[in-house]
Formats: C-alpha cells, sequence, structure tokens
C-alpha cells in the first residue's frame, strides 16, 4: 500500500473532498484524508495523506498557511466571497491610499480574535454553521485566537471607476483556523466600507509550497507509468518541527513496544511538558514521544511504525 504525503495542487471547481475521492481511485486506496479544507473556489496547495501518512494529518494541519488574494470594497455578500448573494453595497467615490490601506492590514498582524463566518463547517450544537445559515439560522459563534504573522499589499491597489469598487491585492502568513475570508471583511470595517473576498490561493501549507505541488493531470500520468509512488513525500516532512533522536536497535527494541525513556535518553537539555521529540531508528521517523513532568520520563505521544 502507498505511503507518504502528495503535494496536491488544488484546481478551483472541485471540494477538498471531491479531492480525496479522486486521489482515493488514483491510488487504490481508501486510506486518504486532507490536511485543511480548501473551499471550491480556491486553489492551490493541500498536502493529501496516503496510506500511514494519515497519522500525520493533525501535525500539517497545525503548521502555518500562507495565501494570496484580493480584497474588492465597495459591496458585501452573505459568504463573504464572490459565491454569496450581494448583502450590502457602498460606492467607493475616493480610493483609500496605499497608506490608509497598509494601516488597516497593519493592525490585524499578531494575536487576534476572529469570529468564523456563518458559511463554515465550524460546528455549533452539533451543527455546521452553513447549515445553520442555509436554513437563514442565525447561531453566536465561539471566537478563536488566530495568529496573523504578516498581512501586506503585494501590488498596487486599483480602482474601478464605474463600478465605484477597490481592490486591494495581499499577501497573509497565518496560523491554523484562521478565516480569510472574515480578515477581508474585517478590513472592510477598518476601513468603514463594505468588503469581500475577491480571491485566493493558498501559497504554502503543512511545509509545501506553490512549486512543489503536483496537478491531477500530473498524477494520472504517473500512473500510467507506474510511478505515482514517487510522487509521496516521506511522513518526516510535516514532523520537522521536532528535534530527532537517533535510536539504538536495542532501544528501538524497546520503544516499538511502548516503553518509556529517562530525561538523558531524549537528549533535550532541559525538557518540560511541552517537550516532544522524534524518535528515528535507520534514518526514518517511527514516533513521537512527549516528556512527562510528573514522572519525569518521556512517553508514547504518536507511533508511526513499528517495522
Amino acid at each position: 500500500m502507498p505511503n507518504g504525503i502528495l503535494p496536491l495542487y488544488k484546481p478551483r471547481g472541485l471540494t477538498s473532498f471531491d479531492c480525496v475521492a479522486k486521489i482515493r481511485k488514483l491510488y487504490h486506496t481508501r486510506k486518504v484524508g486532507h490536511s485543511g479544507t480548501l473551499d471550491p473556489g480556491v486553489d492551490g496547495v493541500l498536502p493529501i495523506c496516503i496510506g500511514n501518512a494519515t497519522k500525520v494529518v493533525q501535525f500539517l494541519v497545525a503548521s502555518g498557511k500562507q495565501y494570496q488574494g484580493s480584497i474588492t470594497l465597495g459591496f458585501a455578500t452573505t459568504t463573504e466571497d464572490l459565491d454569496g448573494d450581494e448583502v450590502d453595497c457602498q460606492a467607493i467615490t475616493r480610493p483609500f491610499s496605499a497608506t490608509e490601506i497598509d494601516a488597516a492590514l497593519a493592525t490585524m498582524t499578531g494575536e487576534i480574535t476572529q469570529i468564523p463566518p456563518m458559511f463554515s463547517a465550524v460546528k455549533v450544537n452539533g451543527r455546521r454553521l452553513y447549515d445553520y445559515a442555509r436554513h437563514g439560522e442565525t447561531v453566536e459563534r465561539p471566537a478563536r485566537q488566530i495568529t496573523i504573522g504578516r498581512f501586506t499589499q503585494r501590488q498596487a491597489a486599483t480602482y474601478d471607476p464605474e463600478r465605484q469598487t477597490q481592490t486591494i491585492y495581499f499577501t497573509v502568513d497565518c496560523s491554523k483556523g484562521t478565516y480569510v475570508r472574515t480578515l477581508a471583511v474585517d478590513v472592510g470595517k477598518k476601513l468603514g466600507v463594505p468588503a469581500v473576498m475577491s480571491d485566493l490561493t493558498r501559497l504554502k501549507s503543512g511545509g509545501f509550497t506553490l512549486a512543489e505541488t503536483v496537478t491531477f493531470a500530473q498524477i494520472e500520468a504517473a500512473v500510467a507509468n507506474e510511478t505515482e509512488e514517487t510522487l509521496l513525500a516521506p511522513i518526516e516532512k510535516a514532523l520537522t518541527a521536532y528535534p530527532q533522536v537517533a535510536l539504538t536497535t536495542e532501544l528501538w527494541s524497546h520503544v516499538k513496544n511502548g516503553a518509556w525513556l529517562l530525561p538523558e535518553e531524549g537528549q533535550q537539555p532541559h525538557p518540560d511538558a511541552n517537550t516532544i521529540v522524534a524518535l528515528t531508528y535507520q534514518d526514518r521517523i517511527k514516533c513521537l514521544y512527549s516528556y512527562r513532568t510528573e514522572e519525569q520520563r518521556y512517553k508514547p505521544f504518536k507511533m508511526f511504525s513499528v517495522d
């Protein structure tokens, strides 16, 4: 069975689940999962985990992401992007200056609080928010803390005198759980006008860049040549944040059965409750161990392979 991470280029027009379904057929396995939903109208990097690599989905999801896109000022929609119905409109009679736009974007960097949009997959009382929205219902949405590392203009904003709208072109580095659609709407609020996300591409996710992605056409060609497994990255790609500790054969024989490790065996100078190490054997990561301050031992956190 194939095992690894496929850095897929998700085209527009497909849901993330559509992509998973296609990969299942191409790789002839049901054991497939993606690492962070992309809306149908968004393209870009969508890492797909296959086989044993599905065990690292949570680590890919936790990684930061980078997007580029555009925000159009002058109207708003139900979905916060161009797929929804227009719910507000205000002519932009005087284009905002680059200085004004930069100032608005700057106020939204660092640790900020975000309210997920109604048209999203967040669950409230067991139901997806989009289910409430489609039935015309509203519900209190839980605020979440996100981190915006960078939110800047990537080129000069443009003004459409006929439609009386202005479009901002941005790049954003953000943490997991960030709704870029909502960032777009909030930029409008900072400037005092309705706004909508009018374009979006994911440039980075799970340690992969857009340049590293493969298209469905490339995957299909590889399948025809029986080389589809060469497109897969190892699970190590998802675990670069953790220090690696090489195990001896004797120690690996204990670890694969769940043995605890002494502080010195984890090879970290001052381990604490946040310390996690990646244990390797024969140059492959076999598992993650976390340090438990109560027991002063490393204990199994995530096993990937016992072979």
